[in-house]
């Protein structure tokens, strides 16, 4: 069984920064993708960034410039750094990883969810 455990939400002003962490744990081969989705109240979860082991990066256009995702290989964590946040961020946050399990299938994985909140 894999786990995702995030952290690193919570209650910031407009221009403010947060930082999420998620970490994998559990037994499994790799992982491939790891990322971050947000949904916020009567709206679709969308994508916020993804990244490869190999650290090819990818973002949602409104957080371009914005938003740093990063990712810890050795410790099985990915962050995301959020800089100059707007009321429109706020969500909640999931992270999402591509694990490939010991019988090497490819399983998507989620986080339990964490709540960042952007007042203006």
């Amino acid at each position: 069984q894999v786990q995702l455990v995030e952290s690193g939400g919570g209650l910031v002003q407009a221009g403010g920064s947060l930082r999420l962490s998620c970490a994998a744990s559990g037994r499994f081969r790799r992982i491939n993708v790891m990322g971050w989705y947000r949904q916020a109240p009567g709206k679709q979860r969308e994508l916020v960034a993804t990244i490869t082991s190999g650290g090819s990066s990818n973002y949602e256009d409104s957080v371009k410039g914005r938003f740093t995702i990063s990712r810890d290989n050795a410790k099985n964590t990915v962050y995301l750094q959020m800089n100059s946040l707007k009321p429109d961020d706020t969500s909640v946050y999931y992270c999402n990883a591509k694990v490939v399990t010991l019988t090497y299938r490819e399983l998507d994985y989620w986080g339990q969810g964490t709540q960042v909140t952007v007042s203006s």
